[in-house]
This record gives C-alpha cells, structure tokens and sequence, in this order.
C-alpha cells in the first residue's frame, strides 16, 4: 500500500553541543502537494532542510534524534547528492549557476549527454562525446516547462536575476525521478509579475504529483499557493494545518507569538522622550550586498531607544552601515539639526555617531590587539583621546584604567586588560565592541545584532547596558536586531524592514499580528482588528 506521505521527518532534534535548534519537530508532506514552511529567522527551518539533505554540518556536529522516511521508506541520507539521487532537490535562494556555462550546461551539469564513437567504444567513456543536440532538447522542454523563453545556449553570465531563478528551476524538474522539490524563499529576488510566474510554475509542478516545499516570508505568497503550512518557532513545531483553515493575520501571529515565553527581561524605562529629533533620514539607498536599503525614511527622536527589526536579507543592517559609511550610500542624514555627509565614516564618527558593528571579527576588533587597545584605538584616532603631553603620546595609564572600569561595568571576563582580543569568548568580545563604541562620548548610538552569537546571560547585559546608557546618559540609541523579542523589551518604536523599504513603525506593545504583517512586508490597515 502506497503511503500517504513522500516525506515523514518523525520527531527531529537536532543539538549543536548543548543548544537544541530543532526540538521534537514533525514535518509530513503529501504528493503532488504544495507545503509551506513558515517562521521567523532562528525558528529551525534552514536546520530542519540541512538534515534533510544530509549536509556535512549535520553529521560533523554529531548527527541528529528522530526519522527520516522518504516514499514509505526510512532513509539514511548521507549527503546532498544521495538525496538527489533519491529523487530530492532544491531551488537555492543564493543561485548555484556557473556564470561562465551556458543555459542548456547549467541546467545539465552532472548529467550530461553522452555520444559514443568507435575510440569510446575502445578506450572507455571519457572519450565520449557530449550530445549537444539531446541537452539542448531536454533545456528546451525544461525551459518551456517554466514559462522561459530564452535561448538554451545563452551565457547564463549577464541574464537578469529572475532569468537565472527560473534557470535553477529548470534545471531541478530536468532531472529524472523527482519526488520532492524544497524552494528557498525563491520570490526574493523576482519582480512582482515574475514572483507570479513562479507561483503558477509551482502549481503545474505539483500538478504533476511532485511535492513542494515552500520557505518563504510573503505571506500573501502561502495564501496563494500552498496547500498546508507547517508553522516553527525557536525550533519547535507550532502547528501544521490547511490553508483554508488560516489567515494570514493568524499566520504573523503563529509565527511571532510568544506571550510571556521572552527569555530576556529588561526593565522597563519611563518614557520620557521629547519632540525633538536626533536623525531624520530621507530617500537613503544604500549599496551593501545582500542588505540593500531603498529609499528608506525615518526619524529618530532625541533620548529614545528606536529598533529596527526584520527578516535577514531585507535592507534593515544597510541602514546603519550606509549611515556611517561603510557603504556607498545616497540620501539624506542630518544629525541633532546638521547635514550629515555620507561615504565618511571619518565624519560621521566626528560628528558624534558611533556603531557597534554586526561583524565584531571582521569590522568591529583587532583581533591580535589587547583588549585596551582594542577599547581605546578609535577615541585616539578619531578625537586624539588617550593622548598626554605637546608630543600625543600614548597615554597607558589612561588607557589602562579606562578598560579597567569598562571591564567591571560591562563584565568582560577576561584575566587582565592587556589580554588579547582573539582569545575572547565571541559574548567578551561584543562587550569589548561595546567599550570601544562608548569610548568615543557618542551622543547617538547605532548598535547592529549587538547579541548574536552570545549567551543568555549576556545578552541580557548588553541589552541592560543599552538601557542604563540611554536612561543616565541621556544617549539616542538605535537597535538593529533579528530578534524582535529583544527590540520589544527595550525599544521605544520599532521600524520593521522588508525588500529594502519601512514597511510599518510599530509601538513596542503593538500585537504579534501586526509585527508578522510587517515582518511579511504587509502594513496592516487602520481600524483592522489584531
């Protein structure tokens, strides 16, 4: 008797030393169906798709708990290619095109078309022929299937962005033997008509009997195209349902719900914000590779603590690095009544901003430095702090006894201020970020996913910090954070960013509803119930 599912994946844990990332998760997909899989960045999905195909992350770490039974079978999936072979594949969110090969190459990579002569027949198949003909054939079929008409011989190096998702598209439903196809957020470079085109392709495939699974943020996309959604939230299982039996407010409430389940308790301040502002930004359009902001505007009032929130990959970390000038940016910025010029970080740390980067390693630390240089190395250059005597010498003693006391406020362990940055634990070396920004007196602060990657205890006091500098220093602060959760529990307002643009402005006790509206790019309308 046939199953009814092509894939079961039983009960999956998945644990990353202590961490569980994946935690008792079912996941059940019929044939020919199309499933959405929903939840916000972290919730387990990328996870839950690397068991699925196997990935080296996946068996390097130790594996994981649970059942894999793929077309009435379990299945031991060893990597990528076996569940290809088993007849499992996946359209990549970041395109896995050679740029130098052609369409019809691109689309039979690994399984090519052979000829064979009479040397072949004498001395093996590597002297055999590619069948140009039959590939390009078999292109063709797999590029009408998708509704592309461009030629199959083409360089796929210059085509426009949608044309090479389609491409990847293609080449997945050329292939022999498909049961299961995963399609990771495949609309998120598509213009509105051909995220349309796609949504249509999706339904002829599982017309055919092939199973979709569709990661996606766009809820109105689910709503259109899916059959059943399966809902994670910090890698547990919410709830697997019919799309008939949802809305898409219920959805955004599925996915950011978590009543009083908020690990990270911060102290709520008075609101004592004036009307002055500190930022205003108009039609910013940032160039940062894979956080375009377009067009952004927003204020930030004087002495608040403003969020910006938002899925990866949206634009909402291109805000602040194009204000500071890490990136080519264009636009607006004034800051406390005075133009601000972009493209310097130079000028934008003179003129009292300061950032506490999102890549610590890479752009906010010297790695090899102690940890007082590291705390000291930007007041020296950018305001001459630090220095003693006509001749600006390094002042040491300064020095030293400033990290001393950022040391003890901010708890970084370590054995003495002049340890070396590098030998850090990745929560020490936020904190060291942290005192560096602070060492500059900045009268407006820019902190980007000032938690990422450290514990629980010190998320919390960073975030404290956060709050303690804004309530006794009177510091504008602006929080740029994956974790809505975090921004909730200290942000005055929360700006939320999707495709580049401010969706919607939030109140911090706005309803999850209304964040998940937002977080999918849909601002939802005056008067509509949460």
């Amino acid at each position: 008797m046939a199953s009814e599912f092509v894939l079961e994946m039983n009960h999956i844990t998945k644990r990353y030393g202590s961490n569980a990332v994946l935690r008792d998760v079912t996941l059940r997909v019929r044939p020919g169906e199309i499933h959405a899989l929903l939840g916000e960045n972290g919730a387990g999905k990328s996870t839950l798709m690397n068991v699925l195909f196997g990935m080296p992350v996946i068996h390097a770490t130790g594996g994981f708990e649970g059942q894999v039974v793929f077309d009435g079978q379990p299945v031991s999936i060893a990597s990528p290619m076996d569940a290809m072979e088993k007849g499992i594949g996946m359209v990549h969110q970041e395109f896995m095109l050679i740029p130098g090969f052609s369409v019809t190459d691109n689309i039979k990579l690994n399984r090519e078309i052979a000829r064979p002569w009479a040397f072949s027949r004498l001395l093996g198949r590597e002297m055999e022929f590619l069948d140009r003909p039959a590939m390009s054939s078999d292109a063709r079929r797999a590029l009408d299937a998708v509704g592309m008409n461009i030629e199959e011989y083409a360089l796929v190096s210059g085509l426009p962005v949608g044309h090479m998702q389609f491409i990847e598209i293609a080449r997945e439903i050329d292939k022999s033997g498909m049961k299961l196809l995963v399609f990771d957020e495949p609309t998120a470079v598509l213009t509105e008509s051909e995220a349309q085109q796609l949504l249509n392709v999706m339904k002829q495939i599982a017309a055919r009997g092939i199973a979709i699974i569709f990661i996606t943020h766009r809820l109105e996309e689910v709503m259109d195209a899916a059959d059943t959604i399966t809902i994670l939230r910090d890698g547990a299982l919410v709830d697997t349902l019919p799309k008939a039996d949802t809305t898409p407010e219920k959805l955004a409430a599925m996915m950011i719900g978590r009543g009083d389940e908020s690990v990270i308790q911060v102290e709520k301040r008075e609101n004592k914000i004036g009307d002055n502002i500190a930022m205003s930004i108009r039609n910013l359009w940032v160039n940062m590779p894979g956080e375009y902001a377009k067009g952004v505007d927003m204020d930030v009032r004087e002495g608040e603590i403003f969020g910006i929130g938002g899925l990866a990959g949206q634009g909402k970390i291109g805000i602040p690095n194009g204000v500071m000038g890490l990136y080519e940016a264009v636009g607006e910025v004034t800051l406390f009544g005075r133009k601000l010029a972009l493209g310097s970080a130079r000028a934008a740390l003179k003129a009292g901003l300061a950032m506490v980067s999102e890549d610590r390693r890479g752009v906010g630390l010297l790695l090899d430095q102690s940890i007082e240089d590291n705390i000291a190395f930007t007041a020296m250059q950018v305001n001459g702090d630090f220095m003693k005597n006509f001749l600006r010498q390094k002042d040491s003693r300064a020095i030293n006894r400033y990290a001393k006391q950022m040391i003890k406020e901010l708890d970084i362990r370590c054995t003495s201020p002049a340890q070396s940055v590098g030998t850090l634990s990745g929560g020490n070396q936020q904190k060291v970020c942290v005192a560096r920004a602070l060492a500059l007196k900045p009268r407006f602060l820019f902190v980007s996913e000032p938690t990422r990657g450290i514990d629980i205890g010190a998320k919390q006091l960073v975030l404290e910090t956060l709050v303690r500098l804004n309530r006794e220093e009177n510091m504008t602060i602006v929080m740029v954070s994956s974790e809505l959760q975090e921004l909730r529990s200290i942000c005055d307002r929360i700006a939320i960013v999707a495709e580049g643009k401010i969706v919607d402005i939030l109140g911090a006790d706005a309803s999850d509803v209304a964040f998940g509206m937002a977080m999918s790019g849909a601002k939802m309308k005056d008067g509509e119930s949460a």
